[in-house]
Parts: structure tokens; sequence; C-alpha cells
């Protein structure tokens, strides 16, 4: 691809795919803007995933056919998230179908058993989140929020808005 000598083509092609894949990464995520690896829904996560195995798999190619391939592929995966995006803050039901809903865990200080079984968090892990959030007692949490990312939010103190808890089931 890049020269006669085996060592020297590897080294080669790993460096200059590399960069070009990644300066393809960086224009692309400047066009779709600051949103395009964050993960605020689970196909957020899959978009950051599936990035990370196409950068991989074109700084490895070994005809111009498949970089050019992989190169494709991205960008049609930021298409297919600017998309979905556009289309769920303007849909309800699209934002229905294409995400989950948060779960509150627990609630004025009780855990509800029924929505750790329900969303398959164990005990240990809910009071390990406490812990990480300072909570020292129990009757400090106003709520907790297995969100749709997977991550888990403690609201403790005083008061919990309700507008805070909007569109989350319990």
């Amino acid at each position: 691809m890049f020269s006669a000598s085996p060592t020297l083509d590897l080294i080669c092609r790993g460096l200059f795919l590399t960069t070009m894949v990644m300066v393809w990464v960086v224009l692309l995520v400047r066009i779709n803007g600051l949103r395009s690896f964050s993960k605020m829904t689970n196909f957020d996560f899959v978009m950051t995933v599936a990035v990370g195995s196409l950068l991989a798999s074109a700084s490895q190619t070994t005809t111009w056919e498949a970089f050019l391939q992989a190169m494709v592929a991205m960008a049609a995966l930021f298409i297919v998230q600017s998309v979905s995006a556009r289309l769920r803050r303007r849909s309800d039901k699209i934002e229905a179908i294409m995400q989950n809903t948060p779960v509150i865990l627990m609630r004025n200080g009780e855990i509800i058993d029924g929505a750790l079984e329900e969303t398959r968090v164990a005990r240990s892990d809910l009071l390990a989140k406490l812990r990480e959030a300072n909570v020292l007692d129990l009757n400090e949490v106003r709520a907790v929020v297995l969100e749709t990312t997977g991550d888990i939010s403690v609201l403790h103190g005083e008061h919990c808005s309700e507008a805070l808890l909007k569109g989350t089931k319990a």
C-alpha cells in the first residue's frame, strides 16, 4: 500500500490512516455539533461504540476501498444521529419509541423494591450510588432515578421539585 518493505508499510499505513481517520472524526464532530459523543440516550452510547469500532477498522485496513467504506459508515452514523435527534425533538411519539423512560428507584427515603426488580438494579448497587453521592441518611434522599443512559441520579436535600421528576416512571 505504501512501501515495498512490509515493516515500513505497516508503520506508514498505521500512522497515515489513523491520522486521516482522526481528522475525519474531528471534522464530523465539528459539523454535527457538541452532542456527537454525549451520553444522553442509549443511541448515543451505541454511536460512540460504533464510531470507535469503525475508527479502529479504518486504521487497520489494507485497501483504500475498505478505508473509504469505514469513512462513509462513520459519516452515515453521524447523519443518522443528527436526523434521529431532530425527529425526537419534534415528535413525542418518536421520542417514546426511541427513548427509554427514566425509573424512580427511591422516593422520600424509601427504596422501591418493585422498581429495583424491574430494572435489575441490585440494592447493593443502589446503596453504593447513595454513598457516592455523599448521602449520610436515607431520609435525606428525595429521589433516586435510573436515567435512560443507565446512570443513576441521586437527588437529596430539603425539597425536590416535581419538575425534575416529570416523565419518570415510579
